[in-house]
């Protein structure tokens, strides 16, 4: 078991490792839609790549989550396969947002021996993500067209 100071120091280490693997600047948060971001997770279980919907506003953020699903069929098929997709997705804290993810599951972040293969599978999945988001943020964005 580690101490929270080690705990922080292997996750810095595990960022710098990821970032010096794949040196490049990802779309993350800059997506041009408010509340709308690409994120990396990893726990001591897991990894995930996931697309959050986190508008205040309830309508703003079913339609921006419908308007994904509609292209669901597009996006498993031609870049990520087997996506969650959970319209209301109840965060720890309480509060709903929409969530799109893929997850590899039976790796730790605790444990350097599966670093590499998470790595590969964020580089893989984000990657991915972000060049369908690349083809139809446009579409996505514009809240006037109709899904």
């Amino acid at each position: 078991m580690y101490s929270k100071e080690e705990t922080q120091r292997l996750k810095r280490e595990f960022w710098i490792d990821f970032a010096e693997k794949y040196p490049r600047k990802w779309v993350l948060y800059d997506t041009k839609i408010k509340d709308f971001s690409f994120k990396f997770y990893v726990d001591n279980k897991k990894a995930q790549i996931l697309i959050d919907i986190e508008h205040r506003n309830d309508d703003k953020r079913k339609i921006y989550f419908e308007k994904l699903e509609s292209l669901r069929s597009i996006l498993e098929d031609d870049f990520v396969k087997d996506l969650v997709f959970e319209k209301n997705f109840v965060l720890e804290n309480g509060k709903t947002i929409s969530r799109i993810w893929v997850e590899k599951t039976g790796v730790s972040v605790s444990n350097r021996k599966y670093w590499n293969e998470i790595f590969d599978f964020f580089n893989e999945k984000m990657h991915a993500l972000e060049m369908f988001y690349l083809e139809y943020g446009d579409y996505i964005r514009d809240l006037e067209t109709n899904t």
